[in-house]
C-alpha cells in the first residue's frame, strides 16, 4: 500500500469519528495491535488487513443515530462503496467489506478469512486490560450509566443478574469474557497479558463501593434506633 492510498483511507475515517470511545486513537491501536498479530500470519493480505483496521468503525455514527442499527453492517457497506468509488477492485473492496461485517462481538457473522480474524482479534484487544476498562467507563458516562446498580434487596449489584446498563454490568456481560473469543493465537497471548489488570481493577471497585455501604448501613441503623 502506498502512503497516498493510505492517507485516503486515514481521512475517509477521521471524517466518520465522533465518539470518545470509538475515536481515531482507537483505530490507530486496532492498527497497530493487528499489524503485530500480522507477523505471525504469514498468508495475510496486509493491504487488506490496514484498510479494514482502518474503516471497522465508519459506520459508528450510523448506530447513534439510529441504535437498531449494527455500526458493522452499516460499515460495511460504506466502505465497500467508498472502495469501490476511490478505484479498488471489487473483489478487494468485498474482501475488506467482509472483514468489517463480522468484527463486531455481539455480532452473529463470524470472521473466516484470516484478515477477518486479526481485525476482529485486534479490536477486542482494545477491549481488554487497563484501556478496555478506560473505555468502557468513557462509553457509560456518555450515555449517562451509572457504574453500578442496586439488586431486588436494595445491594449493590456486581452485574451479574442485572439486565440494567451499568459499568458492573458491562464487565460481567462483555469484559469479563472476552478473553476466551480470540481467533489467533497471537491474539490470545496479548490479551492474556492484560487480563489481571482488568480483573483487578472491578474487583478493587466493587469493594470500594461494597465495603463502605455495608459499614455504613450498619453504622445509620444504630444512630436511627
Amino acid at each position: 500500500m502506498t502512503k497516498e492510498v493510505y492517507n485516503r483511507l486515514e481521512q475517509y475515517m477521521l471524517s466518520q469519528m465522533g465518539d470518545g470511545a470509538h475515536d481515531p486513537e482507537h483505530i490507530y491501536r486496532v492498527l497497530y495491535a493487528a499489524l503485530e498479530i500480522a507477523e505471525t500470519e504469514p498468508e495475510t493480505d496486509m493491504d487488506v488487513l490496514i484498510s479494514a483496521c482502518l474503516l471497522h468503525d465508519v459506520g459508528r455514527k450510523a448506530q447513534f443515530r439510529d441504535p437498531s442499527l449494527c455500526h458493522a453492517r452499516v460499515g460495511s457497506g460504506m466502505a465497500y462503496d467508498f472502495l469501490l468509488q476511490n478505484g479498488f477492485a471489487e473483489n478487494f473492496a468485498a474482501h475488506v467489506r467482509d472483514c468489517i461485517r463480522t468484527h463486531r462481538f455481539r455480532g452473529n457473522d463470524q470472521p473466516r478469512s484470516i484478515e477477518a480474524k486479526i481485525l476482529f482479534d485486534a479490536d477486542k484487544l482494545d477491549a481488554a486490560g487497563a484501556i478496555g476498562i478506560a473505555r468502557t467507563l468513557l462509553y457509560n458516562g456518555k450515555e449517562t450509566e451509572p457504574i453500578y446498580t442496586r439488586a431486588a434487596d436494595g445491594m449493590i449489584s456486581d452485574g451479574t443478574k442485572s439486565d440494567v446498563p451499568s459499568f458492573f454490568h458491562e464487565y460481567k456481560r462483555k469484559l469479563e469474557g472476552i478473553y476466551r473469543g480470540f481467533y489467533t493465537a497471537h491474539g490470545r497471548v496479548l490479551a492474556e497479558c492484560r487480563r489481571k489488570t482488568a480483573v483487578d481493577f472491578y474487583e478493587a471497585l466493587f469493594r470500594e463501593v461494597q465495603e463502605p455501604e455495608l459499614a455504613g448501613r450498619e453504622k445509620l441503623n444504630i444512630l436511627l434506633n
